[in-house]
C-alpha cells in the first residue's frame, strides 16, 4: 500500500489540526508508521542518531496526532497534529519560521518556460525517488 522510499522511509509532512499550518517535516519507517498510529503519539525515524524518537519525549513539546493521511502516490503521509509548544527544535513555531527565500517581484518578466524542465532535471522523473544524499535534514530532538 505504501510506497517507502529510499532507506525504507517516508516523508512525514506535519500540520497543526487546528490552523493547517506546517509544522515541520520528519522522516518515518514502517515502524515509526505503526507506532504512531497505535499511540496516537508523532514517533519517526532519526536518521541522524539511527533511532526512533517520539516527538516531545524529551522537550515537552509533543504532538498528538489527530489524523494520518497518505498522498496520491503513497509515498508521504501527513500527519494533523495538536502541538503542545514549539514544533522545530531550535524553538521557533515551526521549522520553517523565519526561514523564507526571497522571491523575484511578481511582475519579474524572466519567468522560466513552463514546458521545459532545466537540463540538470532533463533525466529525472516525478516518481523517481530521490539520492539519500539529496534528501533535507530531518528536524531531530535535542539530545
Amino acid at each position: 500500500m505504501l510506497a517507502f522510499g529510499v532507506g525504507g522511509l517516508l516523508p512525514a509532512v506535519v500540520q497543526e489540526a487546528r490552523t493547517g499550518e506546517v509544522l515541520m517535516l520528519a522522516w518515518m519507517d514502517a515502524e515509526a508508521l505503526a507506532r504512531t498510529l497505535r499511540t496516537r503519539r508523532a514517533t519517526y525515524w532519526s536518521r541522524s542518531r539511527g533511532e526512533y524518537w517520539v516527538k516531545g519525549e524529551t522537550s515537552g513539546h509533543t504532538q498528538r496526532v489527530e489524523a494520518v493521511r497518505i498522498d496520491c502516490d503513497a509515498d508521504t503521509v501527513l500527519l494533523s497534529v495538536a502541538q503542545t509548544g514549539p514544533a522545530c527544535h531550535t524553538g521557533t513555531a515551526t521549522c520553517f519560521t523565519g526561514r523564507e527565500l526571497p522571491l523575484a517581484p511578481p511582475d519579474a518578466d524572466e519567468a522560466p518556460s513552463a514546458d521545459r524542465a532545466p537540463a540538470s532535471h532533463a533525466a529525472a522523473s516525478d516518481d523517481a525517488a530521490p539520492e539519500a544524499a539529496a534528501e533535507p535534514a530531518a528536524p531531530e530532538e535535542p539530545a
